[in-house]
């Protein structure tokens, strides 16, 4: 089991919805990336909603740049945890990041859009009252594991969330 830290934050002054992930998986902090494992629907999902559908294909940077200008910010609920695996079930000792000060300094966020159940799960837990001061969203989890979900499926889920009034 090793310890997992996760990356800065994605975001900007622009930025108005925050997509929250768990912690990243082996690859992505192998590569110092979000999403970086290539069966993750996280870029392929994200091209459709910023009218760039070979996002997926683009180097990290230029994604994380597309992303700020649809006005989307990119974190992880989790600052900090023992991870046995990449499966979100496979974390354990988790510590959050601290949400409610980047919700402070950035006040355009007006949704939370929680990428999977144990990103859902731990925002719940650690903050309570954001639930009901933000429109907050479980989305189900663009991760391979979540087989049963295919892209055309996350899409018609997310886009309730983030075309959402």
């Amino acid at each position: 089991m090793s310890i997992c830290k996760s990356f800065l934050p994605v975001i900007d002054n622009n930025s108005e919805i925050l997509i929250l992930g768990s912690m990243p998986g082996i690859k992505s902090l192998e590569m110092k990336q979000y999403y970086a494992h290539k069966q993750n629907r996280f870029w392929r999902l994200m091209g459709l909603f910023c009218q760039c559908e070979n996002l997926y294909e683009l180097d990290y940077d230029k994604k994380l740049e597309i992303l700020l200008k649809n006005r989307f910010a990119l974190w992880d609920v989790i600052n900090l945890c023992k991870r046995k695996s990449s499966l979100d079930t496979d974390i354990f000792n988790e510590i959050p990041n601290n949400i409610e000060n980047i919700l402070q300094t950035h006040k355009n966020i007006k949704k939370i859009c929680l990428n999977g159940n144990k990103a859902y799960k731990t925002f719940k837990k650690n903050f309570p009252t954001l639930i009901d001061n933000f429109q907050c969203y479980k989305l189900p989890s663009t991760s391979p594991a979540n087989a049963k979900f295919r892209l055309e499926d996350l899409h018609k889920e997310w886009e309730k969330a983030i075309y959402s009034l």
